[in-house]
Protein backbone atom coordinates (compact mmCIF):
# COMPACT_ATOMS: atom_id res chain seq x y z
CA UNK A 1 0.00 0.00 0.00
CA UNK A 2 2.83 2.23 0.66
CA UNK A 3 3.98 1.35 -2.12
CA UNK A 4 0.86 2.56 -4.61
CA UNK A 5 0.83 5.72 -2.57
CA UNK A 6 4.65 6.44 -3.14
CA UNK A 7 3.78 5.61 -7.10
CA UNK A 8 1.12 8.16 -6.95
CA UNK A 9 2.80 10.51 -5.33
CA UNK A 10 5.26 10.41 -7.97
CA UNK A 11 3.29 11.02 -10.74
CA UNK A 12 1.30 13.54 -9.25
CA UNK A 13 4.81 15.62 -8.48
CA UNK A 14 5.46 14.55 -12.30
CA UNK A 15 2.08 15.98 -13.68
CA UNK A 16 2.37 19.28 -11.29
CA UNK A 17 6.50 19.58 -12.50
CA UNK A 18 4.98 19.69 -16.60
CA UNK A 19 1.83 21.80 -15.78
CA UNK A 20 4.52 24.25 -14.50
CA UNK A 21 7.42 23.72 -16.80
CA UNK A 22 4.80 24.02 -20.04
CA UNK A 23 3.43 27.34 -19.20
CA UNK A 24 7.09 28.83 -18.85
CA UNK A 25 8.41 26.81 -21.77
CA UNK A 26 5.75 28.35 -24.31
CA UNK A 27 6.07 31.70 -21.99
CA UNK A 28 9.74 31.60 -23.06
CA UNK A 29 8.60 30.96 -27.16
CA UNK A 30 6.64 33.93 -26.85
CA UNK A 31 9.31 36.20 -25.17
CA UNK A 32 11.52 34.95 -27.85
CA UNK A 33 9.87 35.77 -30.57
CA UNK A 34 8.95 39.29 -29.33
CA UNK A 35 12.54 39.48 -28.74
CA UNK A 36 13.32 38.96 -32.78
CA UNK A 37 10.25 40.61 -33.73
CA UNK A 38 11.59 43.67 -32.20
CA UNK A 39 15.29 43.33 -33.56
CA UNK A 40 14.08 42.92 -37.14
CA UNK A 41 11.70 45.79 -36.89
CA UNK A 42 14.68 48.43 -35.95
CA UNK A 43 16.96 47.13 -38.76
CA UNK A 44 13.95 47.73 -41.09
CA UNK A 45 13.31 51.00 -39.44
CA UNK A 46 17.42 51.81 -40.15
CA UNK A 47 17.93 49.76 -43.28
CA UNK A 48 14.52 51.52 -44.99
CA UNK A 49 14.98 55.14 -43.36
CA UNK A 50 15.50 58.01 -46.21
CA UNK A 51 19.34 58.36 -44.57
CA UNK A 52 19.94 55.06 -46.64
CA UNK A 53 18.75 56.29 -49.67
CA UNK A 54 17.06 53.60 -50.84
CA UNK A 55 20.17 51.65 -51.12
CA UNK A 56 21.20 51.76 -54.37
CA UNK A 57 24.32 49.96 -55.55
CA UNK A 58 27.59 53.26 -55.99
CA UNK A 59 25.63 55.18 -53.94
CA UNK A 60 26.48 56.81 -50.36
CA UNK A 61 23.08 54.45 -49.52
CA UNK A 62 25.57 51.38 -50.06
CA UNK A 63 28.23 52.71 -47.53
CA UNK A 64 25.35 53.40 -44.70
CA UNK A 65 23.96 49.93 -45.41
CA UNK A 66 27.11 47.92 -45.29
CA UNK A 67 28.61 49.86 -42.49
CA UNK A 68 25.68 48.86 -40.62
CA UNK A 69 25.34 45.32 -41.76
CA UNK A 70 29.20 44.55 -41.22
CA UNK A 71 28.99 46.66 -37.44
CA UNK A 72 25.71 44.25 -36.64
CA UNK A 73 27.91 41.18 -38.25
CA UNK A 74 30.60 41.29 -36.29
CA UNK A 75 29.20 41.87 -32.85
CA UNK A 76 27.28 38.79 -33.27
CA UNK A 77 30.24 36.82 -33.73
CA UNK A 78 30.56 35.85 -37.20
CA UNK A 79 33.45 36.19 -38.94
CA UNK A 80 34.04 37.10 -42.53
CA UNK A 81 33.62 34.68 -45.52
CA UNK A 82 35.18 36.10 -47.99
CA UNK A 83 38.35 34.25 -47.37
CA UNK A 84 40.32 37.05 -49.18
CA UNK A 85 42.57 38.69 -46.35
CA UNK A 86 42.52 41.70 -49.14
CA UNK A 87 38.67 42.04 -49.27
CA UNK A 88 37.87 41.01 -46.11
CA UNK A 89 33.77 40.75 -45.61
CA UNK A 90 33.34 43.10 -48.26
CA UNK A 91 33.71 41.39 -51.83
CA UNK A 92 34.15 43.90 -54.32
CA UNK A 93 32.04 43.71 -57.64
CA UNK A 94 32.46 46.50 -60.48
CA UNK A 95 29.28 46.95 -62.78
CA UNK A 96 28.70 48.45 -65.93
CA UNK A 97 25.36 50.74 -66.38
CA UNK A 98 25.00 51.55 -69.45
CA UNK A 99 21.67 54.12 -70.72
CA UNK A 100 21.01 55.02 -74.51
CA UNK A 101 22.87 57.69 -76.14
CA UNK A 102 22.03 58.14 -79.60
CA UNK A 103 19.43 56.39 -82.30
CA UNK A 104 19.52 56.86 -86.16
CA UNK A 105 17.40 54.91 -89.14
CA UNK A 106 18.04 55.47 -92.37
CA UNK A 107 16.46 53.44 -95.47
CA UNK A 108 16.88 53.06 -98.52
CA UNK A 109 14.56 52.00 -102.14
CA UNK A 110 15.64 51.58 -105.45
CA UNK A 111 19.12 53.15 -104.15
CA UNK A 112 17.69 56.23 -102.95
CA UNK A 113 17.08 57.92 -99.61
CA UNK A 114 13.39 57.01 -98.08
CA UNK A 115 12.62 60.35 -95.51
CA UNK A 116 11.66 59.18 -92.48
CA UNK A 117 11.15 61.39 -89.54
CA UNK A 118 13.65 61.10 -86.50
CA UNK A 119 10.76 61.17 -83.89
CA UNK A 120 9.12 58.39 -85.92
CA UNK A 121 11.56 55.76 -84.80
CA UNK A 122 13.79 54.14 -82.29
CA UNK A 123 16.98 52.57 -82.18
CA UNK A 124 18.19 51.00 -79.29
CA UNK A 125 21.05 48.37 -78.11
CA UNK A 126 22.49 46.49 -75.24
CA UNK A 127 26.08 46.95 -76.09
CA UNK A 128 28.20 50.27 -76.31
CA UNK A 129 27.25 50.46 -79.80
CA UNK A 130 25.49 48.57 -82.76
CA UNK A 131 25.38 49.43 -86.31
CA UNK A 132 23.90 47.70 -89.44
CA UNK A 133 24.72 48.67 -92.90
CA UNK A 134 22.19 48.68 -95.84
CA UNK A 135 20.27 45.87 -94.55
CA UNK A 136 16.97 44.25 -96.45
CA UNK A 137 14.12 44.59 -94.92
CA UNK A 138 12.43 41.30 -94.61
CA UNK A 139 8.58 41.55 -92.74
CA UNK A 140 7.73 37.96 -90.97
CA UNK A 141 4.47 38.96 -89.42
CA UNK A 142 4.24 38.91 -85.65
CA UNK A 143 7.49 36.28 -85.94
CA UNK A 144 5.73 33.34 -84.04
CA UNK A 145 5.01 30.02 -85.07
CA UNK A 146 7.72 30.53 -88.35
CA UNK A 147 9.85 27.68 -89.81
CA UNK A 148 12.76 30.23 -90.51
CA UNK A 149 15.85 29.15 -92.01
CA UNK A 150 18.78 30.99 -91.18
CA UNK A 151 20.05 31.94 -94.28
CA UNK A 152 16.81 33.05 -94.81
CA UNK A 153 16.98 35.48 -92.06
CA UNK A 154 21.42 36.27 -92.43
CA UNK A 155 22.17 39.79 -93.06
CA UNK A 156 18.41 40.84 -93.08
CA UNK A 157 16.15 43.41 -90.72
CA UNK A 158 13.17 41.55 -89.57
CA UNK A 159 10.33 43.81 -89.33
CA UNK A 160 7.58 42.80 -86.72
CA UNK A 161 4.31 43.22 -86.11
CA UNK A 162 3.37 44.56 -82.26
CA UNK A 163 1.77 42.18 -80.32
CA UNK A 164 0.83 40.43 -77.09
CA UNK A 165 4.12 38.54 -76.45
CA UNK A 166 6.86 40.12 -75.28
CA UNK A 167 9.59 42.24 -77.18
CA UNK A 168 12.44 40.29 -76.08
CA UNK A 169 11.17 37.24 -76.64
CA UNK A 170 10.36 37.18 -79.99
CA UNK A 171 13.50 39.49 -80.98
CA UNK A 172 15.79 36.60 -79.08
CA UNK A 173 14.10 33.91 -81.29
CA UNK A 174 14.63 35.77 -84.40
CA UNK A 175 18.28 37.01 -83.55
CA UNK A 176 18.86 33.47 -82.74
CA UNK A 177 17.62 32.49 -86.24
CA UNK A 178 20.27 34.48 -88.20
CA UNK A 179 18.62 38.14 -88.30
CA UNK A 180 21.07 41.27 -87.78
CA UNK A 181 18.56 43.41 -86.11
CA UNK A 182 14.72 43.71 -85.10
CA UNK A 183 12.19 46.31 -86.20
CA UNK A 184 8.93 46.23 -84.34
CA UNK A 185 5.73 48.07 -85.65
CA UNK A 186 3.97 49.42 -83.14
CA UNK A 187 0.32 49.10 -82.70
CA UNK A 188 -2.56 51.91 -82.27
CA UNK A 189 -2.64 50.33 -78.27
CA UNK A 190 1.41 51.69 -78.10
CA UNK A 191 2.99 54.65 -78.55
CA UNK A 192 7.10 55.54 -79.49
CA UNK A 193 7.00 57.58 -76.51
CA UNK A 194 5.39 54.59 -73.80
CA UNK A 195 8.17 52.56 -75.44
CA UNK A 196 11.07 54.56 -75.10
CA UNK A 197 9.65 55.41 -71.13
CA UNK A 198 10.09 51.32 -70.38
CA UNK A 199 12.72 50.59 -72.19
CA UNK A 200 15.39 53.32 -72.34
CA UNK A 201 16.49 53.01 -68.69
CA UNK A 202 19.90 52.37 -67.47
CA UNK A 203 20.88 48.84 -68.11
CA UNK A 204 23.74 47.33 -66.26
CA UNK A 205 26.29 44.04 -66.16
CA UNK A 206 28.92 42.70 -64.53
CA UNK A 207 31.87 44.20 -65.82
CA UNK A 208 33.05 40.90 -66.81
CA UNK A 209 30.55 40.34 -68.86
CA UNK A 210 30.47 40.43 -72.99
CA UNK A 211 27.89 42.87 -73.87
CA UNK A 212 25.72 41.88 -76.62
CA UNK A 213 24.99 44.70 -79.19
CA UNK A 214 22.46 43.11 -80.47
CA UNK A 215 20.10 46.10 -82.03
CA UNK A 216 16.05 46.49 -81.47
CA UNK A 217 14.10 49.20 -83.26
CA UNK A 218 10.79 50.26 -83.23
CA UNK A 219 8.90 52.47 -85.66
CA UNK A 220 5.47 53.87 -85.64
CA UNK A 221 2.45 52.94 -87.72
CA UNK A 222 3.30 56.64 -89.57
CA UNK A 223 6.50 55.83 -89.97
CA UNK A 224 6.02 52.00 -91.84
CA UNK A 225 3.37 54.13 -93.81
CA UNK A 226 6.14 56.59 -95.44
CA UNK A 227 8.75 53.45 -95.40
CA UNK A 228 6.02 51.85 -97.91
CA UNK A 229 5.20 54.68 -100.45
CA UNK A 230 5.78 53.67 -103.55
CA UNK A 231 6.32 49.80 -102.89
CA UNK A 232 3.85 47.27 -103.82
CA UNK A 233 2.95 46.63 -100.04
CA UNK A 234 1.00 48.83 -97.08
CA UNK A 235 0.91 48.49 -93.70
CA UNK A 236 -3.18 47.24 -93.74
CA UNK A 237 -2.27 45.18 -96.56
CA UNK A 238 1.71 43.24 -94.61
CA UNK A 239 -1.30 42.95 -91.30
CA UNK A 240 -3.78 41.11 -93.99
CA UNK A 241 -1.04 38.78 -95.25
CA UNK A 242 0.33 38.37 -91.91
CA UNK A 243 -2.64 36.45 -90.92
CA UNK A 244 -3.13 33.72 -93.47
CA UNK A 245 -2.71 30.29 -92.33
CA UNK A 246 0.13 29.68 -95.45
CA UNK A 247 1.84 33.11 -94.37
CA UNK A 248 5.65 33.13 -95.13
CA UNK A 249 8.35 35.56 -95.04
CA UNK A 250 7.89 38.86 -97.74
CA UNK A 251 11.38 41.18 -98.82
CA UNK A 252 9.82 44.81 -98.66
CA UNK A 253 12.98 45.96 -101.56
CA UNK A 254 13.73 48.58 -98.56
CA UNK A 255 17.42 48.72 -97.57
CA UNK A 256 18.19 50.11 -93.46
CA UNK A 257 21.42 51.44 -92.06
CA UNK A 258 20.41 51.52 -87.94
CA UNK A 259 22.55 52.61 -85.03
CA UNK A 260 22.50 52.95 -81.65
CA UNK A 261 24.75 53.95 -79.07
CA UNK A 262 25.15 53.99 -74.98
CA UNK A 263 26.58 55.83 -72.44
CA UNK A 264 28.49 53.52 -69.99
CA UNK A 265 29.72 54.22 -66.38
CA UNK A 266 31.58 51.79 -64.01
CA UNK A 267 30.07 51.57 -60.40
CA UNK A 268 32.30 49.76 -57.63
CA UNK A 269 29.60 47.50 -55.31
CA UNK A 270 29.95 44.91 -52.82
CA UNK A 271 28.71 42.16 -51.61
CA UNK A 272 28.92 41.42 -47.99
CA UNK A 273 30.17 37.92 -46.57
CA UNK A 274 30.24 36.46 -42.92
CA UNK A 275 30.46 32.70 -41.70
CA UNK A 276 30.22 30.23 -38.92
CA UNK A 277 33.05 28.48 -39.41
CA UNK A 278 32.19 24.23 -39.05
CA UNK A 279 34.52 21.69 -37.76
CA UNK A 280 34.34 19.68 -40.69
CA UNK A 281 34.70 22.02 -43.36
CA UNK A 282 35.35 19.57 -45.67
CA UNK A 283 31.44 17.82 -45.57
CA UNK A 284 30.84 21.05 -47.37
CA UNK A 285 28.37 24.57 -46.54
CA UNK A 286 25.28 25.60 -46.06
CA UNK A 287 24.79 29.58 -47.64
CA UNK A 288 22.52 32.02 -46.17
CA UNK A 289 21.72 34.90 -49.20
CA UNK A 290 19.25 38.15 -49.10
CA UNK A 291 19.99 40.99 -51.26
CA UNK A 292 20.50 44.45 -49.39
CA UNK A 293 20.12 46.67 -52.62
CA UNK A 294 17.26 48.34 -53.54
CA UNK A 295 16.60 51.13 -56.27
CA UNK A 296 17.38 54.58 -54.54
CA UNK A 297 15.69 57.57 -55.91
CA UNK A 298 13.17 56.14 -58.19
CA UNK A 299 10.21 58.37 -57.79
CA UNK A 300 9.78 62.03 -59.61
CA UNK A 301 11.96 64.52 -58.13
CA UNK A 302 8.67 66.99 -57.68
CA UNK A 303 6.84 64.02 -55.97
CA UNK A 304 6.61 64.12 -52.41
CA UNK A 305 8.07 61.18 -51.58
CA UNK A 306 10.66 60.12 -54.52
CA UNK A 307 12.82 57.33 -52.60
CA UNK A 308 11.78 53.71 -52.98
CA UNK A 309 13.01 52.48 -49.17
CA UNK A 310 12.50 48.65 -49.68
CA UNK A 311 11.12 48.51 -46.12
CA UNK A 312 9.78 44.79 -47.35
CA UNK A 313 11.62 44.14 -50.81
CA UNK A 314 14.47 43.62 -49.26
CA UNK A 315 15.37 44.90 -45.76
CA UNK A 316 12.90 42.68 -44.23
CA UNK A 317 15.12 39.70 -46.32
CA UNK A 318 18.13 41.34 -44.87
CA UNK A 319 16.78 41.84 -41.19
CA UNK A 320 15.56 38.18 -40.86
CA UNK A 321 19.12 36.44 -41.98
CA UNK A 322 20.83 38.77 -38.99
CA UNK A 323 18.59 37.01 -36.62
CA UNK A 324 18.95 33.87 -38.16
CA UNK A 325 23.08 34.38 -37.38
CA UNK A 326 22.06 35.39 -34.10
CA UNK A 327 20.03 33.00 -33.40
CA UNK A 328 22.56 30.42 -34.10
CA UNK A 329 25.66 31.86 -32.52
CA UNK A 330 23.52 31.92 -29.27
CA UNK A 331 23.32 28.44 -29.01
CA UNK A 332 26.72 28.19 -29.28
CA UNK A 333 26.30 24.75 -31.39
CA UNK A 334 29.45 23.34 -33.04
CA UNK A 335 28.37 22.91 -36.83
CA UNK A 336 29.82 20.19 -39.00
CA UNK A 337 29.11 22.49 -41.96
CA UNK A 338 30.33 25.90 -42.53
CA UNK A 339 27.38 28.42 -42.89
CA UNK A 340 28.12 31.24 -45.15
CA UNK A 341 25.88 34.51 -44.61
CA UNK A 342 25.93 36.28 -48.19
CA UNK A 343 24.21 39.73 -48.32
CA UNK A 344 24.20 40.47 -52.44
CA UNK A 345 24.38 43.91 -54.26
CA UNK A 346 22.31 44.90 -57.19
CA UNK A 347 19.50 42.01 -57.31
CA UNK A 348 17.06 44.76 -58.51
CA UNK A 349 19.81 45.32 -61.62
CA UNK A 350 19.58 41.41 -62.50
CA UNK A 351 20.84 39.37 -59.94
CA UNK A 352 24.38 40.87 -60.45
CA UNK A 353 25.27 40.57 -57.08
CA UNK A 354 24.51 36.44 -56.65
CA UNK A 355 25.70 36.11 -60.33
CA UNK A 356 29.20 37.82 -58.83
CA UNK A 357 29.28 35.22 -55.74
CA UNK A 358 29.10 32.39 -58.11
CA UNK A 359 31.52 33.72 -60.61
CA UNK A 360 34.12 34.45 -58.14
CA UNK A 361 33.31 32.28 -54.96
CA UNK A 362 34.90 32.50 -51.78
CA UNK A 363 34.69 28.63 -51.55
CA UNK A 364 34.29 25.81 -54.83
CA UNK A 365 30.59 26.00 -55.29
CA UNK A 366 30.64 22.23 -55.31
CA UNK A 367 30.80 22.18 -51.42
CA UNK A 368 27.21 24.09 -51.09
CA UNK A 369 25.04 21.34 -50.06
CA UNK A 370 22.22 23.91 -49.73
CA UNK A 371 20.97 27.78 -50.07
CA UNK A 372 18.19 29.35 -48.67
CA UNK A 373 17.13 32.95 -50.10
CA UNK A 374 15.38 35.29 -48.16
CA UNK A 375 13.68 38.06 -49.82
CA UNK A 376 10.24 40.30 -48.94
CA UNK A 377 9.41 38.05 -46.48
CA UNK A 378 7.49 40.13 -44.16
CA UNK A 379 4.18 40.18 -45.30
CA UNK A 380 2.47 36.86 -43.84
CA UNK A 381 1.09 36.91 -40.05
CA UNK A 382 1.37 34.08 -37.92
CA UNK A 383 0.35 30.70 -38.67
CA UNK A 384 0.62 30.98 -42.54
CA UNK A 385 1.76 27.70 -44.14
CA UNK A 386 5.49 27.58 -45.78
CA UNK A 387 5.93 27.99 -49.97
CA UNK A 388 9.08 26.78 -51.73
CA UNK A 389 9.82 29.13 -54.72
CA UNK A 390 12.16 26.66 -56.13
CA UNK A 391 10.08 23.38 -55.19
CA UNK A 392 10.76 20.10 -57.32
CA UNK A 393 13.76 21.70 -58.74
CA UNK A 394 16.57 20.50 -56.33
CA UNK A 395 17.18 17.78 -54.03
CA UNK A 396 16.58 20.08 -51.11
CA UNK A 397 12.73 19.16 -50.50
CA UNK A 398 12.33 15.89 -48.84
CA UNK A 399 14.85 17.12 -46.10
CA UNK A 400 13.20 20.48 -45.57
CA UNK A 401 9.97 18.25 -45.37
CA UNK A 402 11.35 16.84 -42.42
CA UNK A 403 12.41 19.89 -41.06
CA UNK A 404 9.06 21.02 -41.16
CA UNK A 405 7.17 17.72 -39.91
CA UNK A 406 9.61 18.72 -36.24
CA UNK A 407 8.74 21.84 -36.16
CA UNK A 408 5.12 21.37 -36.74
CA UNK A 409 5.04 23.74 -39.86
CA UNK A 410 2.93 23.10 -43.16
CA UNK A 411 3.65 23.23 -46.42
CA UNK A 412 1.48 23.89 -49.48
CA UNK A 413 1.38 21.48 -51.89
CA UNK A 414 1.65 23.39 -55.07
CA UNK A 415 4.38 24.39 -57.58
CA UNK A 416 2.61 28.30 -57.94
CA UNK A 417 5.27 30.12 -55.84
CA UNK A 418 7.81 28.89 -58.31
CA UNK A 419 6.22 31.51 -61.07
CA UNK A 420 7.98 33.57 -59.42
CA UNK A 421 11.30 31.88 -59.68
CA UNK A 422 13.27 34.05 -61.82
CA UNK A 423 13.23 37.24 -60.03
CA UNK A 424 14.96 36.32 -56.91
CA UNK A 425 18.81 35.56 -56.36
CA UNK A 426 17.97 31.83 -55.89
CA UNK A 427 17.48 31.76 -59.83
CA UNK A 428 21.41 33.16 -60.16
CA UNK A 429 22.61 30.30 -57.96
CA UNK A 430 20.71 27.53 -59.32
CA UNK A 431 22.19 28.31 -62.86
CA UNK A 432 25.78 27.52 -61.05
CA UNK A 433 24.35 24.69 -59.69
CA UNK A 434 23.90 25.88 -56.49
CA UNK A 435 20.65 24.01 -55.06
CA UNK A 436 18.89 27.06 -54.13
CA UNK A 437 15.47 27.59 -52.55
CA UNK A 438 13.12 30.51 -50.86
CA UNK A 439 11.43 28.82 -48.07
CA UNK A 440 9.12 31.29 -46.01
CA UNK A 441 5.57 31.94 -45.27
CA UNK A 442 5.23 35.26 -47.43
CA UNK A 443 4.48 32.85 -50.30
CA UNK A 444 2.98 30.31 -48.20
CA UNK A 445 -0.27 32.60 -49.64
CA UNK A 446 0.23 33.74 -53.29
CA UNK A 447 -2.95 36.04 -53.51
CA UNK A 448 -1.29 37.75 -50.57
CA UNK A 449 2.05 37.95 -52.43
CA UNK A 450 0.16 39.12 -55.39
CA UNK A 451 -1.48 42.21 -53.81
CA UNK A 452 1.78 43.16 -52.80
CA UNK A 453 3.34 43.02 -56.29
CA UNK A 454 0.12 45.10 -57.74
CA UNK A 455 0.72 47.87 -54.95
CA UNK A 456 3.76 48.92 -52.73
CA UNK A 457 6.31 46.31 -54.60
CA UNK A 458 9.05 48.74 -55.92
CA UNK A 459 7.37 52.00 -55.11
CA UNK A 460 7.85 54.87 -52.64
CA UNK A 461 5.06 53.53 -50.53
CA UNK A 462 7.24 50.09 -49.77
CA UNK A 463 8.32 52.27 -46.63
CA UNK A 464 8.71 51.28 -42.51
CA UNK A 465 5.89 54.14 -42.28
CA UNK A 466 3.25 51.67 -43.32
CA UNK A 467 1.88 49.03 -40.82
CA UNK A 468 4.86 46.18 -41.56
CA UNK A 469 3.53 42.86 -40.38
CA UNK A 470 6.47 40.27 -38.84
CA UNK A 471 4.47 37.59 -37.59
CA UNK A 472 5.07 34.84 -40.02
CA UNK A 473 8.65 36.36 -40.62
CA UNK A 474 9.76 35.76 -37.22
CA UNK A 475 8.19 32.35 -37.80
CA UNK A 476 10.31 31.89 -40.89
CA UNK A 477 13.36 32.99 -38.90
CA UNK A 478 12.80 30.09 -36.35
CA UNK A 479 12.47 27.52 -38.98
CA UNK A 480 15.69 28.93 -40.95
CA UNK A 481 17.29 28.34 -37.95
CA UNK A 482 15.83 24.75 -37.99
CA UNK A 483 16.90 24.36 -41.12
CA UNK A 484 19.90 25.39 -40.65
CA UNK A 485 20.90 22.86 -37.76
CA UNK A 486 19.37 20.30 -40.11
CA UNK A 487 21.47 20.78 -43.68
CA UNK A 488 24.87 21.74 -41.30
CA UNK A 489 24.91 18.17 -39.23
CA UNK A 490 26.65 16.06 -41.91
CA UNK A 491 24.99 13.11 -40.03
CA UNK A 492 21.49 14.29 -40.90
CA UNK A 493 21.97 15.70 -44.29
CA UNK A 494 24.15 13.47 -46.96
CA UNK A 495 23.53 15.32 -50.51
CA UNK A 496 22.29 13.14 -52.87
CA UNK A 497 25.91 10.77 -54.77
CA UNK A 498 27.89 11.30 -51.78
Amino acid sequence: MNRGRSIIFRCISLLCVATLVAPSIAEASRRQDRAIEKRMRKHIEVLASDEYEGREPGTAGEAKTLKYLARQWFKLGLVSGTNDPGNEWFAPLALVAREPATSTAQFRRRGRRVSVPDSETLMLTSGKRSLIRNAPLLFVGNGEGLDLRRTELAGRVAVILDGDVDDSKRQSALLAAGASGVLTVLDADRTLAQVSARRERTGYALSDDTLGGDLEGFITRAGMDQLLRGTRYSLKGLERVAKRRNFSPRRLGVTASLEATTRETTILTHNLIGMIPGRRPATGAVLFIAHWDHFGICGEQTAEDAICNGAIDNASGVAAMTEIARQLLRSKRVFDRDIYFLATTAEEFGLLGAHGFAENPPLPLTQVVAAFNLDSIALAPRGTPLGIVGRGMTGLDDAIAQVAALEGRRIIESDEANTYVRRQDGWALLQHDIPTVMVTSAYGDIDRMRRYFESHYHRPSDNFGRKIELGGAVEDVKFHVALANWFADAGKYVPAGQ
